[in-house]
């Protein structure tokens, strides 16, 4: 018997949530994050970067708000 529990099953649409290094962005989006060292990006199931928030709580806030499931990515 499987007991996993899959969101996908219900429909809900799931969305990945990383942290990454202001270093590794692009000179425009660095500018913008002022001294932090580090933000989060929101992906869809497909990769595509939906969203770059400052930290992982706004990122399931938002992910919620738009009845989406926030998933971490390590």
């Amino acid at each position: 018997m499987n007991n996993r529990f899959d969101v996908r099953s219900m429909g809900q649409k799931i969305v990945y949530v990383k942290t990454v290094k202001v270093a590794d962005l692009p000179e425009e989006l660095r500018l913008t994050a002022g001294d932090r060292d580090t933000i989060v990006s929101v992906h869809n199931e497909q990769g595509q970067q939906l969203a770059l928030v400052t930290d992982r709580g706004l990122a399931f806030d938002l992910a919620r708000q738009h009845d989406m499931t926030p998933m971490t990515v390590h």
